[in-house]
């Protein structure tokens, strides 16, 4: 049950799955379109529930010692424990590259994720670059100024030079 400050006190404001679709930004939301989107509603806890899931495909790059890991999808608390156990998985990469072209955003748990596996990969002697880095998680990069710490890259292949 949703509360809306123009209705009167007390008048519940319920939303159905369409509704709530709507105010997003038309019938069928897409998180992956989320910064083409204009939405009346900011993202808060509630979206959480509508959150698309994150997938996770991992390559092996070109130079030997290299792991690329792509996302495709929101990165937040209730999708990234599944990525941390890959990440701490397994033998460690001398160059571990993350491509977020795919993640349309992520939330403080995400941004914690990201950071701990920079210090992980530091600790152990090895890279981290985090790739194709889109305009809303770029802001958030800023705004905490992790941008200043870890490296960034537009392309796989420039992060793999």
């Amino acid at each position: 049950m949703f509360f809306a400050p123009w209705l009167p006190p007390g008048q519940p404001l319920r939303l159905l799955s369409s509704t709530v679709k709507a105010l997003r930004g038309g019938p069928v939301f897409d998180s992956h379109n989320c910064n083409l989107i204009t939405r009346l509603v900011p993202y808060n806890q509630f979206d959480m529930a509508f959150d698309a899931p994150l997938h996770i495909e991992t390559r092996v790059g070109s130079a030997p010692g290299t792991r690329i890991v792509t996302l495709n999808g929101p990165l937040t608390l209730r999708n990234m424990f599944e990525l941390q156990a890959m990440l701490r998985g397994g033998e460690m990469p001398k160059l571990s590259i993350l491509d977020l072209s795919g993640v349309p955003y992520l939330d403080s748990a995400g941004m914690g994720l990201l950071v701990n596996h920079f210090v992980h990969c530091q600790n152990h002697g090895a890279k981290f670059v985090a790739v194709g880095v889109c305009q809303r998680v770029l802001e958030l990069f800023k705004i905490t100024r992790v941008d200043s710490i870890i490296p960034q890259s537009l392309t796989v292949e420039a992060a793999e030079a």
